[in-house]
């Protein structure tokens, strides 16, 4: 493992959630061409494993980071019997990011704040957003960053616990769930939140885990939370700019580039009325293309 490339910016199109109790998982990272892995202590890891799983994240981080990968890891809640150990790990390894499960009120985020005042500024704090309560508190939660917690920088859909609690059945297309989707990929963008989408439990149909992420895209999500390393490429794909997108984007960072529109906020293009801040949206456009084909490159 080498250390992170600080010159290249860092995408979230695809977060490969890995149990810590799984060495032979942790080993495989290195190969894997995912934005970034969610190095989990919580729900994937029996409480008799969750002692020698933290040991496992130890020898997986003595090695170095992984070049342009992000490494989150999701500990156990705050006032559980493990959250202490958790947290003390992770003030020891200084990954990029601590994930809080079930994040529901702003005394969690203020009580991770406070238990990390002394580790590095890097390290974020990231919400698992899966409960009806953290669902509601969304707008709150994400306004915490002002002030009570600014090392929030993200939040991650859980929809496996979010159905279990309020009993909306897993059908494709997630109709009762868009609702409550769009309040968190709502919440994220009034402050500033990167947001990744939930898993996608059937590593094994690909077709409905496609149109999934398809649906996540338009949605305004980030990227996703995956479970298996088949999913990795799907991801990418959709949460990266299309083909045709960087062709639109490229027409509307020459148009806005002649003499005649330096002063003009809005522009004709073959018959559209094409705004700055659509010129915004192209030039992110571009630079993620940049940040993928440097990072082929480096592979």
């Amino acid at each position: 493992m080498t250390e992170r490339a600080s010159s290249l910016p860092v995408l979230h199109r695809s977060l490969l959630s890995v149990p810590a109790s799984n060495q032979r998982a942790l080993e495989k990272i290195r190969m894997l061409e995912c934005d970034g892995v969610i190095l989990d202590l919580e729900d994937s890891v029996a409480v008799e494993q969750k002692a020698a799983a933290r040991d496992n994240l130890r020898q997986f981080f003595s090695a170095g980071r992984i070049a342009d990968c992000l490494t989150i890891i999701r500990v156990n809640p705050l006032a559980s019997e493990f959250g202490a150990e958790d947290i003390a790990l992770v003030r020891e390894l200084v990954p990029d990011a601590v994930l809080i499960p079930k994040l529901e009120t702003l005394a969690e985020l203020e009580a991770c704040e406070t238990q990390l005042a002394a580790t590095s500024p890097s390290l974020a704090i990231w919400g698992m957003m899966e409960t009806p309560k953290g669902i509601l508190n969304a707008g709150m939660l994400a306004a915490a960053r002002r002030e009570i917690a600014p090392r929030l920088q993200g939040f991650v859909v859980g929809l496996n616990d979010l159905r279990k609690e309020t009993r909306v059945l897993p059908k494709p297309g997630r109709a009762y769930l868009v609702p409550w989707l769009m309040q968190v990929v709502l919440a994220a963008r009034a402050h500033g939140l990167t947001v990744i989408d939930s898993v996608f439990n059937d590593f094994r149909d690909g077709e409905n885990f496609e149109n999934e992420c398809l649906q996540g895209r338009e949605m305004g999500f980030d990227g996703k939370m995956l479970i298996h390393p088949a999913q990795i490429e799907p991801a990418n794909r959709h949460f990266g700019p299309s083909e045709q997108e960087l062709i639109e984007a490229r027409m509307i960072l020459d148009a806005f580039a002649k003499p005649e529109a330096s002063q003009l906020n809005v522009i004709n293009l073959d018959g559209r009325m094409i705004e700055r801040l659509h010129l915004e949206q192209a030039e992110r456009l571009i630079n993620q293309m940049h940040i993928i084909e440097r990072r082929k490159m480096k592979i």
